[in-house]
């Protein structure tokens, strides 16, 4: 029997990552929703290609050109922030959740609560309501799959494993864009500069995130909830080439790493094939000629996200909600030339110091803290360069 699979963000990356692999084995899958912000024609190109159930977008305003565009297909349209919930309700066997940033927090919360198994590619989400989600996932009986690269990998290198035997948890970084550059060359780099990733194609603001390290402060987060090791076993190292994706060292000295080319739709492939594998188009690695795969420390004096990140998990409670939200703030006032490179991570520590609200302890909670903490974030944005 086909299995059913809803895409939350068919028209990003991943969503387009993980429907190319779907068109090459349309037999296995029946697609029930797909989601995107607000590209309308392109979502309902992709709702006719795959026969989905129904198409949402977030944009309301978008609305009456899904439905002309889906007009006599039977497919059906819905738009605004209660139809992607609604949609992510409608239940799947898996559910791919890739919609950008805390928008997609309650539509992977209303996946989470119908018990299927959720492949998670939006790292926001439980960076942002880490307990509250793991709890739903335990209290619904969903499963949780990583897509991540990174954690896709140390999800693939603890198969079979006991958590108790880790003594360590390394997560790899590409450094972005800007690993070489000055400090002094930071203060003056440009968003086409930002967003041009040197090894994948990714979307501006996980662009952005990458070239500041906050992409992998988000992912330290990611992975203390995720792998329950604590956060004195986790740790970061910078690998420019992209191949090791990351590693597992055991307590009797073995280090399991996950290789792969820099292709989104390997830890996708691992995720909708789990517990099997499944073919992909990808180029195979060919390590002789790659030839040298290096590694460095991360520098957290040009960087200091990754410091700022692991400060929030070991403070807690709301910190990691603080965090991600005066991020996408600051993110999105760097590319819109509000502030210089280096104000991004130095505004989300300044939201941080002006104190905490108490931890969350549901989905209103997390949302409350996120208004909060953006409207924090934009008080701070004057133009510094």
């Amino acid at each position: 029997m086909p299995r059913s699979i809803t895409v939350l963000g068919a028209t990003g990356s991943i969503g387009a990552s993980t429907l190319d692999l779907i068109r090459r084995e349309p037999d296995k899958w029946r697609v029930v929703a797909l989601t995107a912000n607000g590209n309308a024609i392109e979502l309902a190109k992709l709702a006719r290609e795959f026969r989905a159930e129904i198409a949402v977008v977030a944009d309301e305003a978008s609305l009456a050109d899904l439905c002309a565009a889906l007009s006599g297909s039977g497919i059906g349209a819905a738009a605004g922030p209660a139809a992607l919930v609604e949609a992510a309700a409608r239940g799947a066997d898996i559910t791919i959740a890739a919609i950008v940033g805390c928008a997609g927090l309650a539509p992977t919360m209303a996946a989470i609560e119908q018990g299927g198994v959720i492949a998670l590619a939006n790292k926001e989400a439980l960076v942002s309501a880490g307990d509250v989600m793991t709890a739903a996932v335990a209290r619904h009986g969903a499963t949780l799959l990583p897509v991540d690269s990174e954690h896709n990998a140390i999800f693939q290198c603890l198969q079979g494993n006991d958590l108790a035997h880790v003594r360590a948890i390394t997560l790899t970084a590409s450094g972005g864009p800007f690993r070489d550059w000055s400090l002094e060359q930071l203060q003056r780099a440009t968003p086409a500069e930002a967003v041009k990733h040197p090894n994948w194609s990714m979307g501006a603001k996980i662009s952005v995130d990458s070239a500041t390290m906050m992409n992998k402060g988000l992912e330290f987060i990611e992975a203390f909830h995720l792998f329950p090791v604590g956060v004195e076993r986790l740790r970061i190292i910078v690998h420019p080439q992209s191949i090791v994706h990351s590693m597992v060292e055991y307590r009797d000295g073995s280090t399991l790493a996950q290789l792969g080319p820099s292709d989104m739709r390997v830890p996708i492939a691992s995720a909708l094939a789990f517990p099997a594998r499944m073919d992909t188009p990808c180029e195979r690695l060919n390590l002789a000629a790659i030839g040298q795969l290096t590694f460095r420390a991360a520098d957290e004096v040009r960087f200091p996200a990754t410091r700022v990140a692991r400060e929030a998990v070991i403070a807690g409670g709301a910190a990691p909600a603080v965090l991600n939200a005066a991020n996408e703030i600051a993110v999105a006032a760097y590319l819109d030339g509000q502030i210089a490179f280096t104000r991004i991570v130095q505004s989300v520590e300044d939201v941080l110091s002006r104190g905490l609200a108490p931890a969350p302890a549901c989905l209103e909670d997390v949302i409350a803290i996120d208004a909060e903490a953006r409207a924090r974030a934009r008080e701070l944005m004057e133009p510094v360069r």
